[in-house]
């Protein structure tokens, strides 16, 4: 027996629907897992004292690390659930945590950088990870092993989803 979806006007094979409540679950986790991210930076931002920054405006700074590039490049390397990203560089530039300027070969590009209040911020980030790494094997019982798996699955569900949209299936 099949189900007709609304949706798609498509058949779903009945062997399928033993498989959605585990793809519902794992997009569910993705989605928990950002906000426990997100909940993390801001515990460790609110035992700092520091409240100019959301953890978003964090994450953000910590994928610009050294380098300097176009928010679109910002965009495309990291993941900011639920937020705008030229708002967000736009608040740090003026809280004075991001260099922004025209490029010199093409001024309608605008290069972003990290000032040294900005680099804090990272590093900051960076410190929590390295906390993590210490004790995520013995307390989470998650190892390098476990992770190459967790990353290769997630790297499969993520070209699926480009795929969807690349190629309209």
């Amino acid at each position: 027996m099949a189900i007709k979806s609304n949706a798609a006007e498509a058949m779903v094979p009945e062997e399928a629907l033993g498989l959605k409540p585990l793809y519902l679950e794992a997009v569910s986790r993705v989605e928990r897992l950002h906000r426990r991210l997100l909940d993390l930076i801001k515990d460790e931002f609110d035992r700092m004292g520091w409240d100019d920054i959301n953890p978003v405006q964090a994450l953000l700074m910590f994928n610009i690390g050294d380098a300097e590039m176009t928010a679109g490049e910002l965009r495309s390397r990291g993941y900011y659930l639920g937020s705008n990203v030229s708002y967000n560089l736009k608040k740090l530039v003026e809280t004075g945590y991001i260099f922004q300027e025209r490029s010199r070969s093409d001024r309608r590009s605008v290069r972003i950088r990290l000032t040294p209040k900005g680099e804090e911020v990272a590093e900051v980030i960076d410190e929590l990870y390295d906390r993590h790494l210490k004790s995520i094997e013995k307390v989470g019982g998650l190892n390098g092993e476990t992770f190459e798996g967790l990353n290769k699955a997630l790297g499969r569900l993520e070209r699926f989803w480009v795929d969807q949209i690349l190629y309209k299936l």
